[in-house]
């Protein structure tokens, strides 16, 4: 394996005549010596390879247009332009200096030649496609429509998984937010007019803290959804079926893996935030000044903040890797370092954009039940949407988890084919994975023609 692509690039894949696709043929003379004078005696024809050449030759620069040929006291007409490129060929009236092609001698877009590229400048012929995505670098709209194919293509297991996913994540937040962080919340409620700078401070401790585990839980369920769709994401580009069965039985040896995984995400990410808000901490425990304190830790929770984003970015891929690639927990983060490396805007962009997506989609489902929630348990939309004392109650809970659970179960599989269908791409990019897939597929010839265009990413 390269670090390249594996395909060379577009017109560089010679032709059946042993020429570059963009490469005019040899060039044939115009006038020959031997050719103006009277025709040649009977035998002579073996002997002198000019007298081949008929006596009545058109004019230099215009050959028989391929219809027919010409009588002996006729010019034939220049031919007509071909469909290929604009009307001119290298070498044609108008190309690059030569006479246009006839017969035996067809061009690009002729009768008997190669056929044209689109009618012009239409570029190579598209790539294979045996699955859901085509075998080559993948722009933006292919790895969403990526996923959304791969979700309609093995709705049963896809779905099946997100909802199993689904169900433990939201159970666990509902009681979490019923059990703990709900009255955490209501407790730290603040009037703007009279809080103290220690009740800022326990404010934003209790609302980071309650953000935090839901984030935690969230990330979670994401890249367990990730690893066990990756297996499905898989077959569904090469274009072949599999149950929720078969990929239960393929993910389920890497399920101590992928918990090692999480582990040890947590633990890289939790550090980091204790290494931001701890200098903050510390000024406020050895006496100093209370607002520089708060300062500080505002700033260090800031860059925390920052850092664990381009961890979450660059480790993004580790979970496809550690199911895809059978890598152990660390060696998985290992080569998503490795394929995100000169990437990482690019993957940050394409994985924002299917968040917001997904968070449109789960927002038109969820608000509903939460308006229906607000108005059956008696709070009502007002005191949801206003500060309150923060308290809601358990029947407001239950309705709006039922409706976050269908809407988990709908966009789990859009983000975690995303991240699939990304790490995919980016093999291809880095490490021709294409050819293996191809081969994988059952794709005849791959990699001995011309690829598709490389679409704009």
């Amino acid at each position: 394996m390269t670090d390249t692509p594996g395909w060379a690039s577009p017109g560089s894949a010679p032709s059946p005549e042993g020429r570059e696709p963009g490469a005019s043929g040899p060039a044939e003379p115009a006038d020959r010596p031997g050719t103006a004078g009277p025709a040649p005696q009977a035998g002579a024809e073996a002997q002198d390879p000019g007298a081949k050449w008929s006596e009545d030759q058109p004019p230099p620069g215009h050959w028989p247009a391929p219809t027919g040929a010409p009588s002996p006291d006729q010019t034939p007409p220049p031919p007509p332009p071909g469909p290929g490129w604009d009307g001119r060929h290298p070498g044609g009236p108008g190309g690059w200096g030569g006479p246009v092609p006839g017969p035996g001698h067809a061009g690009y877009g002729q009768p008997g030649g190669y056929p044209a590229w689109g009618g012009g400048w239409g570029g190579p012929p598209p790539a294979a496609k045996p699955g859901v995505i085509p075998l080559r670098p993948l722009g933006v709209g292919e790895i969403l429509d990526g996923a959304v194919s791969t979700m309609r293509a093995h709705w049963r297991a896809v779905l099946g998984i997100a909802l199993a996913v689904a169900l433990i994540t939201d159970i666990s937040m509902v009681v979490l937010q019923g059990l703990v962080l709900d009255d955490a919340l209501a407790r730290t409620s603040l009037d703007s007019r009279t809080a103290t700078p220690d009740e800022v401070f326990r404010a934003l401790r209790e609302t980071m803290i309650g953000s935090g585990v839901v984030t935690v839980i969230s990330a979670a369920a994401v890249i367990v959804a990730t690893a066990l769709l990756a297996t499905i994401t898989s077959r569904a580009v090469l274009g072949r079926p599999i149950g929720i069965g078969e990929a239960w039985r393929e993910t389920r040896p890497q399920l101590p893996r992928l918990a090692g995984l999480l582990l040890l995400l947590g633990l890289i990410i939790g550090g980091v935030f204790v290494a931001g808000a701890l200098p903050g901490l510390l000024v406020r425990q050895t006496g100093g000044s209370d607002a520089g304190g708060s300062a500080l830790l505002a700033l260090g929770l800031l860059g925390a903040v920052v850092v664990a984003m381009w961890l979450a970015i660059r480790y993004n891929l580790a979970a496809p890797a550690l199911v895809l690639e059978r890598q152990g927990a660390v060696k998985a983060l290992g080569r998503s370092a490795k394929l995100v490396r000169g990437a990482w805007w690019r993957v940050l962009g394409i994985q924002a954009l299917a968040w917001i997506i997904s968070g449109i989609v789960s927002a038109i489902v969820t608000i509903p039940f939460a308006a229906v929630g607000a108005a059956v348990s008696g709070h009502g939309m007002n005191d949801f949407l206003t500060t309150g004392n923060g308290h809601v109650g358990w029947t407001f809970l239950i309705i709006r988890g039922i409706g976050s659970l269908i809407g988990t179960t709908l966009t789990l599989p859009i983000s975690a084919g995303v991240t699939v269908l990304l790490y995919i791409d980016q093999r291809i990019r880095r490490e021709a994975l294409d050819l293996e897939l191809a081969r994988a597929a059952g794709v005849q010839d791959y990699g001995t023609g011309t690829p598709g265009a490389v679409p704009g990413s």
